[in-house]
């Protein structure tokens, strides 16, 4: 007695299973990279040890593995706005990702999809600082608490705006 499978059956299997690889894989790939802190990093804007501020870190990664990280967003952005001047080996189109501590999570998000609030009373290590979001609401909610005067997507952020806050 043979068994046959016929395509039909074959077809029906594989290409979920194919789909199913694909979703998986893809989902990795746009994975947030993060790193967290030793106590020897320093952030190569102020020199302030980074680990002391778990509540406020920021960093960027690149696509090589190599990393910064700060002690505020403020430093980030400033860094990002001028890494000819802090790292002169990297540019824009080497970061693979950017992430900030949510302020209400505490946990890493995405900067690049983060609300950002400007103008709040809350300051960081050093200052005012713009005080990262996950979602739109919390950041909604933490403007009116706070007395924050605007709420800024990543895209939003010039070098003018982190001026305004030193």
């Amino acid at each position: 007695m043979t068994s046959r499978i016929s395509i039909r059956t074959v077809l029906h299997f594989f290409i979920p299973a194919v789909i199913c690889c694909f979703t998986v894989f893809s989902a990795h790939a746009a994975e947030l990279k993060t790193v967290k802190p030793t106590q020897k990093d320093k952030c190569p804007v102020c020199g302030m040890f980074v680990a002391k501020y778990p509540d406020f870190t920021a960093g960027i990664v690149f696509k090589d593995g190599s990393h910064a990280v700060f002690d505020g967003v403020k430093d980030m952005f400033k860094y990002y706005f001028n890494m000819k001047k802090y790292n002169p080996s990297k540019k824009a189109e080497d970061i693979g990702s950017v992430f900030v501590t949510e302020y209400y999570g505490l946990g890493p998000v995405d900067a690049r999809k983060a609300f950002f609030v400007f103008g709040s009373d809350v300051h960081g290590p050093m200052g005012r600082e713009l005080i990262p979001f996950e979602k739109m609401s919390d950041a909604t909610g933490f403007m009116k608490d706070h007395r924050g005067k605007r709420i800024l997507k990543f895209s939003e952020i010039t070098p003018d705006i982190i001026r305004k806050l030193d």
